[in-house]
């Protein structure tokens, strides 16, 4: 019995701690494949092309976008990022559970090609710490850390559109609510489910 993989969708504003949420889900959880976007913003220190984002010149992400080659994509603070569309649909028919961390417009666009999808959204206790949090990673200036800031409130209006909230007190608490929800989604009816024991019309 071979059951097709969920796909699910995590958002949040910058600096809520999805990163470090999907590092430790990863290794407690199998059969899991997290999919690596493509930006074009410049690569922070410690980040690798091809493990943490394909990085791209704004010109290669459009040959992307006219070839049909992502699933969806988005502008956030002057860069595009987009999510490459071929392993996903590989990794889901080989029975993976598929992982995007995507922002909320290219959540949107992924709810409207598949409805199946699983939309999750995590949320910082309160807007003071997710503040807080931007400043401690000390990357960016303080007139980019406003940007993020004003885009988390637009995004906040935006959360019921997602199935599931997700706050993270303690990463260790948010990585059980997400395995919760998965657990949950796999003992829904699922219409890609190749069993011959299925009941059949008469």
């Amino acid at each position: 019995m071979k059951q097709r993989g969920l796909l699910l969708v995590i958002s949040g504003p910058s600096g809520c701690g999805k990163g470090t949420i999907l590092k430790e889900l990863l290794a407690v959880q199998e059969q899991i494949y997290l999919s690596v976007s493509a930006a074009t913003r410049r690569p922070r220190d410690g980040e690798v092309d091809g493990v943490h984002y394909y990085f791209m010149s704004k010109e290669q992400f459009q040959a992307e976008i006219d070839s049909d080659g992502m699933l969806e994509y988005t502008c956030y603070c002057d860069n595009y990022y987009g999510t490459p569309r071929k392993p996903i649909l590989e990794h889901l028919e080989q029975g993976d559970d598929v992982i995007l961390e995507i922002e909320v417009d290219g959540a949107l666009q992924i709810k409207k090609q598949y409805q199946d999808a699983i939309l999750i959204f995590v949320m910082p206790p309160t807007l003071e710490e997710l503040e807080q949090r931007l400043i401690g990673r000390n990357t960016e200036d303080s007139q980019t850390i406003q940007k993020r800031l004003l885009r988390a409130k637009e995004e906040l209006k935006l959360v019921g559109h997602y199935q599931y909230i997700v706050i993270n007190q303690t990463i260790e608490d948010a990585v059980k609510d997400i395995q919760s929800i998965i657990r949950a989604e796999k003992c829904h009816y699922n219409p890609f489910l190749n069993c011959e024991t299925q009941p059949k019309s008469k």
